[in-house]
């Protein structure tokens, strides 16, 4: 490292935001800037982002936190990229676009994703990938892409992500990450590209585009003199390639500190509930579903279920507050119904209605993969009122959050918890008697843009490897437990087997909407 260079800087590529954060190195955040990431929704499901305008964000990002930071250039010893993962983001020559990206919210591949499911070689790729098969995958989109736009892939030299398209920009190198690799086309336990994986999907002919797999905690490359001019940062810095921003997110905010029975969940706009397990430990549920994506640790893991929806279900929820009030001529604003929740919940009765916070128009697709999955209270009477409703959309984040634990094995005994959602004690308090989990909050701001910052710092030496690096940046920022409610905690035990009885008999119910919804109905 040049004399001097006592910063770190992480970016974060995420769906709604693109961060750059600069942090010393030993893990104190110093500074940070964002620019508002955009995304096109078309017909059929279509969501796409243009490869240029993504990169264009990143870098003023980057010059953003220049303005913020004195002698920013000079300063930085390392850069490390993550970013928003699956979706596909296709490369040609001189390595520019083939078209805009395919995001992990595009749905247009659910028809490739339904024949693909139904192939003889699909356990062999959900046992070699530990991931069971959905629309947001790059092996799903790549397939659906051969099937119905073989041109696409006929231009295209290389598909990419959102991280590998960023990192192609910085350092002019076209790779990927163990993680993104292994949980689409790989095999988790090897962290290599894996036939069968590849097979199963259709893609052997098209598994020219997949690139070199390369791990940021040992390799690294050089800024180039372009990307320098762009992000007003010194050529030659070294650049680390993170793995996907769900995981770096958890590394961040403590999944993995050494102790037994730690889960982590991030609880925003989705839900990502994961475990650090080693490979050989990690459970393959009956069901096909869920992620195996892999630590910047040799040998763990993460197992990992994903709810579409989380606080989606809330925003829904207060929306109709702020509705009815609108037509009574007051104006309310997000900030405002936010701040009465805690309220609410305190003059309700916990466990009196179920309801299941599938909100999301894509469905569901963790613990189970149903696109036509529909959120719904079930237990109504007339004697409930709203403050009961929305205690049961909170509840039901809990009992989605049940859910993906239980279809991982053992339910966790501590849950460390990131994302908005876990600024709020009560809404803390029902995820932890939901679980039966004690519940810690990470005081890390930015956990995504840290962990990919921990990974280029272990790169270039500053710590000898990532537990030492854990040990410093991660383990001190973690707060005090907060024990579950025992009388909570028995409400929910009680309750969770009438939620799962009621979202596996609503399925027939969500797939005769959904034919309705399509005009395939008769």
């Amino acid at each position: 490292m040049p004399n001097g260079s006592d910063l770190i800087l992480g970016i974060d590529a995420g769906t709604s935001v693109i961060k750059a954060v600069a942090f010393t190195l030993s893990g104190r955040q110093v500074a940070a800037a964002s620019v508002p990431n955009r995304y096109d929704a078309g017909p059929g499901g279509a969501v796409t982002q243009p490869l240029d305008r993504t990169w264009e964000d990143c870098a003023r990002a980057l010059r953003d936190l220049g303005e913020r930071v004195e002698n920013l250039a000079e300063r930085t010893a390392a850069l490390a990229v993550t970013g928003q993962g699956d979706g596909t983001w296709l490369v040609g020559a001189d390595d520019r676009p083939v078209a805009d990206a395919w995001l992990w919210l595009d749905a247009r591949a659910a028809p490739t994703v339904r024949r693909l499911a139904a192939g003889a070689g699909e356990r062999a790729r959900f046992e070699a990938t530990g991931t069971g098969l959905n629309t947001c995958q790059q092996g799903s989109q790549l397939a659906h892409m051969a099937a119905t736009a073989p041109d696409l892939l006929g231009r295209a030299e290389a598909a990419l992500h959102c991280k590998d398209w960023l990192y192609l920009n910085l350092t002019g190198v076209r790779a990927t990450d163990p993680s993104e690799a292994s949980f689409t086309f790989g095999d988790f336990r090897s962290r290599t590209y894996s036939d069968a994986a590849i097979n199963a999907l259709g893609l052997g002919t098209w598994r020219r585009l997949l690139p070199p797999i390369l791990d940021g905690t040992e390799v690294t490359h050089p800024l180039t003199a372009e990307a320098a001019k762009q992000t007003g940062l010194r050529a030659g810095t070294p650049v680390s390639l993170g793995y996907v921003d769900m995981v770096m997110t958890a590394l961040g905010a403590g999944v993995h500190t050494g102790e037994p029975g730690v889960a982590c969940s991030t609880v925003g706009s989705t839900g990502v509930h994961m475990r650090a397990v080693r490979s050989e430990d990690f459970h393959l549920n009956d069901e096909g579903t869920g992620y195996a994506i892999l630590l910047p640790v040799p040998g763990m893991v993460t197992q990992v279920q994903t709810n579409m929806a989380a606080t989606l279900n809330l925003d829904w929820a207060l929306s109709l507050a702020r509705d009815v009030l609108a037509d009574w001529g007051i104006e309310a604003t997000p900030a405002d119904l936010v701040g009465r929740v805690e309220g609410w919940l305190a003059c309700s009765a916990p466990a009196q209605l179920l309801f299941h916070p599938y909100i999301s128009e894509a469905g569901e697709r963790g613990p189970f993969v149903d696109a036509s999955a529909r959120a719904g209270f079930n237990g109504l009477s007339q004697r409930h009122r709203f403050p009961d409703l929305l205690r049961a959309v909170v509840e039901g984040l809990g009992m989605a959050m049940r859910d993906c634990y239980a279809a991982m094995g053992p339910l966790p005994s501590e849950l460390r918890l990131t994302g908005g959602a876990a600024r709020s004690r009560s809404l803390r308090g029902v995820l932890a008697a939901a679980t039966g989990a004690r519940v810690r909050v990470s005081s890390r701001e930015e956990a995504g843009a840290a962990g990919a910052a921990m990974m280029a710092a272990v790169a270039i030496g500053a710590y000898p490897s990532m537990a030492a690096c854990i040990d410093e940046w991660v383990v001190p920022l973690l707060g005090a437990p907060e024990a579950p409610d025992s009388s909570l905690v028995a409400a929910y035990d009680s309750l969770f087997p009438a939620y799962l009885a009621a979202r596996r008999g609503l399925s027939p119910a969500w797939a005769a909407l959904g034919q309705r919804s399509t005009g395939d109905a008769p």
